[in-house]
């Protein structure tokens, strides 16, 4: 069983778009996975109530767990035989996020492309190296013109980590999909963002697999 963690010290930088649309993204591929709602706002939840009511298909287990008791509920999904657990971590607590980025096989960072969210993102980064895991940072709400977005890559190289090759741009086909429980690349599967996410999800498989490889 692998796990990815989504992990920034930040609100607002779409955490929560982010694990829903890759845990469809690996439904669809065939991984048995699951969502772990580890906010107390519990957004991933109430998306997977709504998709749930709606009856939509792959249906997906999303479940509301307290830092706690992860390390019981991932015991459980990998004795039931779950291919892949995402955690869908809150912003500013830091104990919950090292509670979920140490057993994770890979974290993955978002940020939106402007300076203060970037310095925000920093400390996630520095938080993660302190215990040696693999991570990367993702791009999220880049906007369509002008320097910032250049700008952004750039500061995240010169931090000195990962960046995912992945971008995900300001679209609306994402928050269109979320009211009705779904995802960019079930709603609109054509569209730029469900290549967006492809392209995110294909990536972070890979780096997962090559971690399992060096272990």
């Amino acid at each position: 069983m692998k796990i990815l963690s989504i992990i920034t010290q930040k609100g607002g930088a779409g955490k929560t778009t982010i694990a829903t649309a890759l845990a469809v993204a690996a439904e669809k591929d065939g991984l048995n996975t699951a969502i772990l709602d580890l906010d107390d706002q519990a957004t991933s939840c109430f998306w997977g109530d709504i998709r749930q009511g709606q009856n939509h298909t792959p249906a997906l287990a999303v479940k509301d767990v307290k830092a706690i008791r992860l390390p019981h509920v991932l015991e459980a999904l990998k004795s039931a035989g779950c291919d892949l657990v995402i955690l869908d971590c809150p912003a500013i607590h830091r104990d919950i996020a090292m509670d979920a980025a140490t057993p994770s096989d890979f974290v993955l960072i978002p940020t939106r492309a402007d300076v203060f969210d970037i310095r925000s993102m920093r400390q996630t980064v520095d938080l993660m190296t302190s215990i040696d895991k693999p991570c990367a940072v993702v791009l999220n709400f880049c906007p369509p013109v002008g320097k910032e977005l250049e700008d952004a890559r750039e500061g995240i190289k010169g931090i000195g980590v990962s960046l995912c090759p992945a971008e995900l741009h300001n679209r609306k086909a994402y928050s269109r999909a979320q009211q009705s429980g779904q995802t960019a690349q079930e709603t609109e599967p054509k569209s730029l963002a469900a290549q967006e996410i492809i392209a995110l999800y294909t990536y972070t498989l890979n780096q997962m697999k090559e971690g399992s490889d060096h272990g």
